[in-house]
């Protein structure tokens, strides 16, 4: 498992699909700066290694992670990686919009999403289960002035847990719920995806959204 990660190029793919969408062959090969042949090469592997699964649409192949726990295990061997110059890491220009906010496999991640999560918790939004989470009575009525009505809980996937986030080093929500919170903020415009893993804050959003939301609290150094 150690070896499929170890390489620069493998690795700039399977950051790459952190965003939970699937991507062809060829975006991953130029994400990776490789030739396709090479990205062929390097997709077998993490396919044969269930790193990602493969999807055929027509003529074409679409690849994205196995799941969330592979999506889990490489943002903890990137917090792993970066501990002694996290800071420093964060501060380059380059990962400031990542910083504030990104999708992590289908949810809000970032500042913004340890922001959410924190609003949850305080409100008492939410209550402690055996699998993470589940919805109080005052979480519903919250996410009601969202404009949201939250999922019922299914057997095929968790409803909603503790993901630790990358950049902020606290956790922010992950799960069916989360996933599905996402989707709204982005149909409500309140929200909209960036280059990559980017997620931007509209100005809609900036007056719909930040008013709900916890204070920012200091991240971890």
């Amino acid at each position: 498992m150690a070896a499929v990660v170890a390489d620069p190029a493998r690795s700039r793919m399977l950051a790459y699909l952190l965003s939970g969408d699937y991507a062809s062959a060829g975006e991953l090969a130029r994400a990776a700066s490789v030739t396709p042949a090479t990205a062929s090469g390097h997709l077998g592997k993490m396919l044969e290694a269930q790193f990602i699964v493969c999807e055929q649409r027509g003529r074409h192949r679409y690849y994205r992670l196995a799941d969330a726990e592979v999506a889990h295990a490489l943002e903890s061997l990137a917090l792993v990686a970066e501990r002694d110059v996290h800071e420093r890491e964060w501060a380059r220009p380059e990962r400031e919009r990542l910083r504030q906010a990104r999708c992590c496999y289908g949810h809000l991640a970032g500042a913004l999403g340890v922001r959410l999560f924190d609003s949850l918790l305080r409100g008492e939004g939410l209550r402690t289960h055996p699998e993470g989470f589940e919805l109080s009575v005052a979480g519903r009525a919250w996410l009601a002035e969202l404009g949201f009505t939250p999922p019922e809980p299914t057997r095929k996937r968790r409803y909603a847990y503790r993901c630790l986030d990358w950049s902020e080093r606290r956790d922010h929500l992950a799960g069916q719920l989360a996933d599905e919170l996402l989707q709204h903020f982005l149909n409500r415009g309140w929200l909209r995806r960036g280059t990559g893993r980017a997620i931007e804050l509209t100005p809609t959003g900036q007056q719909k959204l930040l008013p709900h939301l916890a204070d920012a609290a200091p991240t971890m150094a």
